[in-house]
């Protein structure tokens, strides 16, 4: 792999970078949703353009090494920016990568508009998709709105459909929430047996404003993912994959797949449809604004003394109780925009998830270290159910 300098004079070095080409705005009003209020950055159609479109794809694929690099899509609602406009991005970065670079593309989405058209190009071209839904109807409906207030999960299943129908490859990312914490395996086995799904991403929604309840209880989110977990290792390893789960048996063995369990972060940025980029997707706020693609490289941006202080401080700053946590090894604290409680002892920095995480991972340890003796050993991780 080559981590050598790009035309900037930059070390190229691995990061992950999530572009949003359409801003905040979406066609949903989800009630839970962290990323509406980003819309007020900015006072424009939150569209990004075609010069800015280019200056993204040769800034990335130039500051990024030789291998695979991943062309990520975010929102908001992506797919608002319309068919067209990822059309020319997939033909700009397939013109624009370096002969040993592989693009993988990738958008995430509320799927309420795909269609066959959608279906086609995603097929075509390769990309993985993930679509949001938080289970059945009931579930889905409670908090995923239109801005008329009704539910949207009809159409996201539809857009499901159109995915399978066409071979594109997804994943599913459900949202955790009041509505559906105690019914996690309502939850599972209708994203299992309904759908089909087979890679599913467990997503915690925290509100630090006590005036609502829409997030899941710490307690309540451990025993979501402790009871999906027994269900998992039970009759579903090897054949369903759960983020979580993988990144607890990764987290064993020194490989961290998931940032939020990660020692340091830092290498996930988020690129506006303006072309800014901020620290995280969770810190689009001008304090963390790093400068923008059209005027800076990206590897410079990344491996700045800003960022790098970003990345250092979710180790810097885990507490003492922490420290010393027998599961400190998956956890790591957790995402640092959830650590807004004090420790018994009164230290800041305590992930207010914490008693949730420790459940968790306390119960599911035994089984991942099964787990991983069999890999090993080379033997299958399925064996464990034997």
């Amino acid at each position: 792999m080559s981590i050598g300098p790009g035309r900037s004079g930059h070390l190229r070095t691995p990061f992950s970078a999530l572009a949003k080409p359409t801003g905040a705005l979406c066609n949903l009003a989800c009630a839970y949703c962290y990323y509406l209020p980003k819309g007020r950055l900015y006072d424009d159609d939150q569209a990004m353009s075609d010069d800015v479109l280019a200056a993204y794809l040769s800034n990335l694929l130039d500051s990024q090494p030789d291998g695979r690099v991943e062309i990520s899509w975010q929102g908001g609602e992506p797919t608002l920016r319309g068919l067209d406009f990822f059309r020319r991005a997939v033909a700009l970065a397939r013109q624009l990568r370096r002969p040993a670079q592989r693009l993988a593309h990738v958008i995430q989405t509320n799927g309420t508009l795909l269609d066959d058209e959608w279906g086609e190009f995603l097929a075509e071209h390769g990309f993985l998709v993930g679509l949001s839904l938080d289970g059945p109807a009931e579930l889905h409906d409670a908090y995923r709105v239109n801005k008329a207030g009704r539910g949207s999960h009809a159409q996201a299943v539809r857009g499901w459909w159109v995915l399978q129908r066409h071979g594109v490859e997804t994943n599913i990312l459900c949202a955790v929430h009041e509505a559906n914490q105690a019914r996690p395996l309502d939850v599972y086995r209708y994203l299992r047996d309904e759908l089909g799904a087979r890679y599913l991403q467990f997503i915690p929604i925290v509100e630090r404003d006590a005036a609502t309840s829409r997030g899941v209880a710490p307690e309540a989110w451990g025993r979501f993912l402790t009871t999906i977990f027994d269900e998992w290792v039970a009759r579903d390893v090897g054949r369903v994959f759960v983020q979580h789960f993988d990144g607890m048996l990764g987290n064993l063995f020194g490989r961290y797949s998931v940032c939020v369990h990660a020692p340091r972060c830092g290498t996930a940025v988020v690129v506006e449809h303006t072309g800014d980029v901020y620290s995280c997707d969770h810190f689009v706020e001008p304090g963390h604004l790093l400068g923008n693609v059209m005027t800076t490289p990206l590897s410079e941006l990344v491996t700045s003394e800003f960022q790098r202080r970003f990345g250092a401080d979710k180790l810097d700053g885990l507490p003492g109780m922490c420290l010393a946590c027998p599961v400190r090894w998956a956890c790591h604290g957790g995402c640092p925009k959830d650590r807004f409680l004090t420790t018994p002892g009164g230290e800041p920095g305590l992930n207010y998830l914490c008693a949730g995480y420790l459940g968790f991972f306390t119960h599911a340890t035994p089984a991942i270290q099964a787990i991983a003796r069999l890999l090993e050993d080379g033997r299958e991780a399925a064996d464990v159910m034997a």
